[in-house]
């Protein structure tokens, strides 16, 4: 459905030498230099897969969205969805895709969002009565009632964002491409456009390609999860196996029913918080079972959990230490 194969882009900007001197010269006489902003990137995604696009600001995820929808060509390599070349922008390109940018909107700003969505509708030459069908079957997965008959500028984030949706949504495209759905949302709106993908996708088995530097979002809705770093894909393959290379050991979390110093868990593991009798300690996942029972035949322990580190750590390790597998 996605293919890319040696995917690249530069852009040439202006090479300008500081000061007015550098000015006049470059007035006279321009120079430019190339900016590699993504190399050699190569990747497949299936049919009906919900993947996950994850790197640091400038990584090049954006540029390479960008590309898969055809509003900028590459610089090197080659690219298809669903069989189309996407910067030819076709026609049937166009309809079998959508793309939703959390800090751009489609919707007109002083209109109800009903009356985009008719817009929306005669553009994609979808008839009044197939239009009316779609949009109360979306609005219905949204949760949208009387908030696409009231002005855009009236509505909350959360509401127009789902308005957002809807409107990417009605040419019922196959592909999706979501740069930062949730950019901006509070939890619980995070949560309702979470459901409402999951839901899609299941109902219609569309491909999505999601970026968001919200964890939440990669956890609740992909298995397998793309990162790219400073243009350059280093990884492909499942969040689980991803967690468990870049997080060698899990969380024991103990409650042991009394209060102990720091130093009487010396060679436990690695005391993350000690809080009262609450203990949460870091072991090697080599040393776990050995250690779990070190505790429990040295301390009262009431309550003991072990955890997987949050997803949100390790991926903030990952591009704050540049810890790349």
């Amino acid at each position: 459905m996605i293919e890319a194969r040696g995917l690249g882009k530069c852009f040439r900007v202006a090479d300008k030498s500081p000061g007015l001197a550098g000015t006049l010269r470059h007035f006279f006489a321009r120079r430019f230099k190339d900016i590699p902003a993504v190399r050699d990137v190569s990747f497949s995604i299936e049919p009906g897969e919900v993947v996950g696009f994850l790197g640091g600001n400038g990584a090049g995820k954006t540029t390479t969205l960008k590309m898969l929808t055809g509003l900028i060509e590459p610089s090197a390599g080659e690219v298809r969805v669903a069989g189309f070349r996407p910067f030819r922008r076709q026609t049937a390109f166009l309809r079998t895709i959508t793309l939703v940018m959390g800090q751009k909107q489609q919707l007109i700003w002083d209109l109800p969002p009903l009356d985009s969505l008719r817009v929306n509708a005669a553009v994609y030459g979808i008839s009044d009565a197939e239009a009316r069908r779609r949009i109360d079957e979306l609005a219905e997965m949204l949760e949208l009632g009387e908030e696409l008959r009231r002005p855009v500028r009236k509505l909350s984030l959360g509401q127009r964002m789902k308005a957002e949706l809807l409107a990417a949504l009605l040419h019922r495209p196959s592909v999706l491409f979501l740069d930062e759905p949730t950019l901006g949302l509070d939890v619980n709106a995070q949560a309702r456009v979470r459901e409402f993908l999951a839901d899609y996708n299941l109902r219609t088995g569309a491909t999505v390609l999601l970026t968001s530097h919200y964890m939440g979002d990669i956890t609740a809705l992909c298995r397998r999860v793309l990162l790219i770093d400073q243009g350059h894909l280093f990884y492909d393959g499942s969040l689980q196996e991803l967690t468990q290379q870049l997080a060698p050991y899990r969380e024991v979390c103990c409650d042991l029913g009394a209060v102990y110093p720091p130093e009487a868990f010396a060679g436990f593991g690695e005391i993350e918080s000690l809080a009262g009798h609450r203990l949460r300690l870091l072991v090697s996942r080599d040393r776990l079972t050995a250690t779990i029972s070190r505790l429990l035949s040295t301390f009262p322990v009431l309550d003991l959990e072990v955890n997987d580190p949050p997803v949100e750590e390790i991926i903030g390790r990952l591009f704050r230490e540049g810890v790349v597998g």
